[in-house]
């Protein structure tokens, strides 16, 4: 059974309370389990991790960089962080990068460097702007990439 990991960075867990008026009202349970049910329905199996710490996030990817996927939300590492970028860069897998909020709006409204996130291109594809529905995106399409590659 295949293995896609689903990681998110720092604040993350205070998602639906952390300015609902950008991110939603949900959860990170609530996607988890939203995940979860999608994971189920595909036959793959899912690791969903969340980090206010960078290294950990890094000693994740290093873990999943062979797996079937890769799906991440580096939050406000998304800007900074080189350590991160570089295992995004060692993945031998298909990577989505998830951001709940439009970055690239946001840009344009708060500080330009929210639109330039370092970690797409490490990315396959990116998602931004869609809400937590994004995660499910990110989740279908690596579940249906990993379903292609399969011997018939």
């Amino acid at each position: 059974m295949a293995r896609i990991y689903v990681l998110n960075g720092p604040n993350l867990n205070l998602l639906g309370q952390r300015e609902p008026e950008i991110y939603g009202r949900d959860t990170l349970a609530d996607v988890e389990q939203r995940c979860q049910a999608i994971a189920a329905r595909e036959g793959v199996e899912l690791v969903f991790r969340q980090s206010n710490r960078e290294d950990e996030l890094v000693d994740w990817i290093q873990e999943a960089r062979k797996s079937g996927g890769v799906i991440i939300n580096p939050a406000g590492l998304s800007y900074n962080s080189v350590p991160v970028l570089d295992a995004l860069k060692m993945c031998e897998c298909p990577v989505v990068e998830v951001h709940i909020s439009n970055i690239h709006k946001r840009a344009e409204t708060e500080a330009s460097w929210r639109g330039d996130s370092l970690m797409s291109p490490a990315a396959t594809g990116v998602i931004a702007g869609l809400g937590v529905h994004g995660y499910e995106l990110a989740l279908d399409f690596i579940a249906r990439r990993l379903k292609a590659q399969s011997p018939a």
